[in-house]
């Protein structure tokens, strides 16, 4: 039975992790990491220093506050784990790149079968179209989003962008008098209510409009998707991996 240690214990994620745990065959929830503790019979520590028995991973999807302590924790420790959290700044991604050299790293911006299904298809779609398509994202989630544009946009943005030999900028938003479109790949966000999460990715060419999109309705399927990676990376070496190595298996 795998150990799993869930950062953000008390948090919606990690509620739906715990719940997803609590079913499962192959894995139990071992700890909690949240500074609010709690816990029902499993202990929810403050922080990683008070953790007291070593969990076999750890699936964190708390915030980029909590990073430096965690890395810290599995490096020491040699802890796979599973990072899910996004927003992070560009030291806080090289550290974790440095981490990944000494402890086995999972990071994606979303665990969604689907969602990795549709970077495929829009770099596929990118590759086919080409110049004579412009490409825009639109995202959308719940009002407590704190960073825009969420992790998966990017991830879809990064992968039309690979069709383009040298690439192409990205444009947040558009506003006032801006000038024709240029060459980039807009990036828009929408937030509001409790939308879970739904993006679009809009190829417009002339006289017709392509659109690749994802509606996720509920948590759970991160959440599952999260374990699915906590149970594969388990036993894995010092690396950095993702979805993609994971579909791969």
């Amino acid at each position: 039975m795998i150990k799993v240690a869930v950062c953000g214990a008390r948090g919606k994620m990690g509620a739906n992790i715990i719940e997803l745990l609590n079913g499962d065959s192959q894995a139990e929830y071992f700890c909690g990491v949240d500074p609010r503790g709690g816990g029902n019979g499993v202990p929810v520590y403050a922080c990683f220093d008070k953790i007291q028995a070593k969990p076999d991973v750890i699936i964190d999807f708390s915030s980029p506050a909590v990073l430096e302590e965690e890395l810290t924790y599995a490096v020491k420790h040699q802890v796979p784990t599973v990072i899910g959290s996004t927003g992070f700044t560009h030291e806080q991604l090289k550290k974790i790149d440095e981490a990944s050299k000494k402890v086995a790293i999972f990071r994606t911006a979303n665990f969604s079968l689907g969602v990795n299904l549709l970077c495929q298809l829009v770099k596929r779609a990118a590759e086919t179209l080409g110049e004579n398509f412009d490409v825009e994202v639109i995202e959308k989630h719940h009002s407590q989003k704190v960073d825009a544009p969420s992790g998966t946009a990017l991830m879809l943005a990064d992968s039309a962008k690979a069709a383009f030999e040298g690439g192409k900028p990205y444009l947040y938003g558009r506003e006032g008098i801006c000038g024709k479109r240029g060459n980039e790949i807009g990036l828009h966000a929408v937030r509001g209510g409790t939308i879970v999460g739904e993006h679009d990715v809009l190829f417009c060419g002339d006289d017709e409009i392509i659109t690749l999109s994802h509606s996720a309705r509920s948590k759970k399927v991160f959440a599952a998707g999260a374990i699915k990676a906590a149970k594969w990376l388990a036993d894995k070496p010092a690396g950095k991996y993702d979805m993609g190595d994971l579909l791969k298996d």
